[in-house]
């Protein structure tokens, strides 16, 4: 039997808690990413309680690893 692999999405888009602003952007393979500053107020957003980063918590699409069924930042 063989095991389907799930292709990853790398793009994902961020909306700002704080001004609603939505930003296209392409997510680290390689790290999490914990901080995102807004382009448009400046916000510096931080994953909220239970998430393991801005992607998971802002992101129209969860990180890398979310996706792939890991734990991230592990």
């Amino acid at each position: 039997m063989a095991i389907e692999k799930t292709e990853v999405v790398l793009k994902s888009t961020l909306t700002c808690p704080n001004c609603g602003h939505v930003e296209a952007e392409i997510m680290p393979t390689d790290a999490c990413q914990w901080f995102y500053e807004c382009k448009s107020c400046r916000t510096v957003l931080k994953p909220l309680e239970g998430d393991c980063c801005v992607f998971c918590s802002y992101a129209t699409v969860s990180c890398p690893p979310i996706q792939e069924g890991n734990s991230c930042c592990t």
